[in-house]
């Protein structure tokens, strides 16, 4: 065995210096020699000090590291202060002492750094060839049959410096794959977890990228231990490389949908299936942790699956902790879905289909309410040419089969209103008509609160599909209600009167059903009005304008504030680039199928959903969806209604008195106008105020008078 030439130089620069450190400070005092030789030592000291502390490992290590410099330092000053070479020559033998510890003692460069193994000469050749010995195991690895491949996945591991200070105990090959293995590991001391294992870690030992690595714990079987101190490794650098050229739905929607950065994070994916007569792709997914609520963020989720970014062929369906993406090839909700009598008859419960959702399922909704045991009340809310009049018609045709009473009041006359005029019992087209049906409406729920029935002679409330009830349901329309709640002469009468019915008319058989383009109570709607009818109805928001529009509205109309579906302005498919059309100078594409008819309707547990309302044509011939006779009043409830002045021919002129006072005469012989002061008085019980003129106020002494006259002071 040779000795390192580090050791060599070390111990000869010992040699060396020995005879300074006897013969410089006797011979030179002030040589800087001496200067040089106790800044030496005074570094040393420091890194004694450092190498002390509690908290330094290696510390013994590190305290030999700088011992010479000490020593030498310490010679240096007992030469200076002692007489000549001192008794003895005590100067000469301290130096000499020091150079044969540095001899003898592990010289300066075998503490260098940790585990330091001197390097061997090389042997010489052996005059022949000879079978090189079996390597014996070592006692913290003892031979236990591993496999080649076990045995060559040590060897990497143990050239890597045993990572984490673990141990490879398996190391098992994927089928079908020729770098693809798990790797089973052990924490090297017993008892101890296996800490500070990172991916970068296992990539580098084996020469992959650390995403291709993927730790998972291990779980106790039969036969061997689980828990901290084990750990699997998978390496699937195969498997990667085939997975981000042609993924699997699973995998797919693993790393583009459900990854924490996705279009839904935390989920994944249950089945995709494809239905070719339909047209149309499902995604069913549900949520890793099931205690998490779906977060879905469909433009990414579009991207995330290749798919177009349409908001009318890809719509999503959230159920709880699951949820469905359906992707169509053309639009659903284009489709047309005539309206017939078999469809909008109610069955036993009040129920009768009013549309088709995205999935071809049927949507119901009520013309009365069969588990409260009362009638139904409706909100319709959408801007013009959405639908709502179309609506309007299979919902009054459902009501009509169902043998119940229409009333239905507009502010402006229009064709529709005017055909369904010809198959319900009365239709006005002015704030004055509506006016006067709903104040006929609240008059005639205190006439059938004291109609007997025939069975016992006692009035009941209204009891929905009981023979014995003596009048009909009524159903009383006010389309454009929040326009004609801020009418001039008569809104106030319209928003009162409203309110009221939607409160105390369920008790009598009637129902109210307001439309409109807002459901907020600036726009005419009351807090009390819009929770009975969101209570009592299942609204229907046709398109509102602009999504936000559509999804305010319907928000507005629930309880809780689920996703509400998208209805665009028209269906238009997304063909071609649009950047490409803008750098070659052409035109977009035309506008696609109107959305008309296409409605969220909010069901009774507060879901949204989108549908197609069916459709009724007004160019044709109503008559096939109503029944063949009209449903009208009792004559019992008209005659008490005439006896009240409420039932004529209600597109008359105002009758005197009917709303207000008449205007009589001031003391100057003018007349009184007739407005909201003399309604608020007739109405509220305003006092006639007098003839009087005000005093104009023009200046703070007189505006102090004006104050003291109100006051009496």
């Amino acid at each position: 065995m040779s000795t390192p030439r580090s050791v060599t130089l070390e111990r000869l620069a010992y040699t060396l210096t020995a005879p300074v450190l006897a013969v410089a400070p006797n011979l030179y005092p002030d040589s800087p020699v001496n200067a040089v030789v106790q800044l030496a030592g005074a570094a040393g000291i420091g890194g004694l000090l450092l190498a002390a502390r509690p908290e330094t490992t290696g510390a013994g290590r590190k305290i030999l590291r700088w011992s010479p410099l000490v020593l030498a330092a310490a010679i240096d000053t007992a030469a200076g202060h002692t007489t000549g070479f001192g008794p003895y020559g005590l100067d000469g033998l301290l130096a000499a002492g020091w150079a044969v510890a540095g001899w003898l003692v592990m010289p300066f460069s075998r503490h260098t750094r940790r585990r330091h193994r001197p390097a061997l000469a090389a042997p010489a050749p052996a005059p022949q060839l000879q079978p090189a010995p079996a390597p014996e195991p070592s006692p913290a690895q003892p031979d236990d049959g591993a496999d080649d491949l076990t045995r060559s996945a040590r060897l990497m591991w143990e050239r890597a410096g045993n990572p984490a200070r673990t141990h490879i105990v398996t190391a098992t090959p994927h089928p079908g794959a020729q770098h693809d293995l798990t790797l089973l590991l052990r924490a090297a001391e017993a008892g101890r977890p296996i800490t500070g294992l990172s991916e970068a870690a296992v990539g580098a030992a084996f020469g992959i990228p650390e995403t291709d690595v993927t730790c998972a714990s291990v779980t106790r079987q039969h036969g061997r231990q689980g828990g901290p101190g084990w750990l699997e490794v998978h390496l699937t650098p195969d498997a990667n490389a085939r997975r981000r050229k042609a993924p699997t739905p699973q995998e797919r929607w693993t790393d583009r949908v459900g990854s924490p950065k996705g279009g839904a994070p935390g989920s994944e994916l249950v089945h995709r299936t494809r239905d070719d007569i339909r047209g149309v792709t499902f995604y069913r997914a549900k949520m890793a942790d099931p205690t998490e609520t779906p977060r879905i963020d469909l433009a990414k989720v579009c991207r995330g699956l290749g798919l177009p970014e349409d908001d009318s062929c890809v719509f999503v369906l959230i159920d709880g902790t699951e949820f469905l993406i359906s992707a169509f090839d053309e639009p659903p909700l284009s489709a047309i879905f005539p309206a017939t009598r078999e469809l909008l008859t109610p069955d036993a419960k009040g129920m009768y289909v009013c549309g088709f959702t995205i999935t071809g399922q049927p949507v119901k909704t009520m013309v009365y309410q069969h588990d409260k045991n009362a009638p139904a009340h409706g909100l319709t809310l959408g801007v013009s040419r959405s639908g709502k009049t179309q609506f309007f018609a299979i919902h009054m045709a459902a009501q009509s089969l169902d043998g119940e009473v229409v009333w239905l009041s507009t502010v402006r006359k229009d064709e529709k209103t005017t055909v369904l005029g010809r198959y319900i019992d009365r239709q006005g087209s002015n704030a004055l008509w509506m006016a006067r049906s709903l104040r006929a409406a609240q008059a005639l729920c205190e006439i059938r609160a004291e109609m007997p029935w025939p069975h016992d002679g006692q009035p009941h409330d209204y009891k929905p599909g009981d023979p014995r009830c003596p009048y009909r349901q009524l159903n009383v329309y006010a389309d454009e209600f929040m326009t004609a709640a801020q009418d001039s002469d008569f809104g106030e009468f319209i928003q009162q009167d409203g309110d009221d019915l939607t409160v105390t008319g369920l008790k009598y058989g009637i129902g109210f059903n307001p439309a409109g383009q807002s459901p907020f109570a600036h726009n005419g709607f009351s807090t009390e009005m819009k929770d009975n009818l969101r209570q009592n109805s299942r609204p229907v928001i046709f398109n509102m304008g602009s999504p936000s529009a559509t999804r305010k509205a319907a928000e507005g109309t629930m309880e809780n504030a689920y996703d509400v579906p998208t209805i665009p302005a028209r269906y238009s498919r997304t063909e071609g680039s649009a950047i490409e059309r803008a750098m070659r100078g052409e035109a977009d594409l035309e506008n696609g199928v109107s959305t008309g008819g296409v409605a969220v309707i909010v069901l009774d547990n507060g879901r949204a959903v989108l549908m197609r309302s069916l459709y009724a044509d007004f160019d044709t011939d109503l008559a096939t969806l109503f029944p063949d006779d009209v449903n009208r009043l009792t004559d019992h409830e008209i005659s008490e209604l005439t006896k009240r002045g409420l039932w004529f021919d209600w597109n008359e002129p105002v009758r005197p008195g009917e709303f207000w006072p008449e205007p009589d005469e001031d003391d100057d012989g003018g007349s009184r106008p007739r407005g909201k002061g003399a309604k608020g008085g007739a109405k509220a019980g305003g006092k006639s105020g007098s003839s009087r003129s005000e005093p104009q106020i023009k200046s703070p002494r007189q505006a102090l008078e004006a104050i003291k006259s109100l006051s009496s002071i």
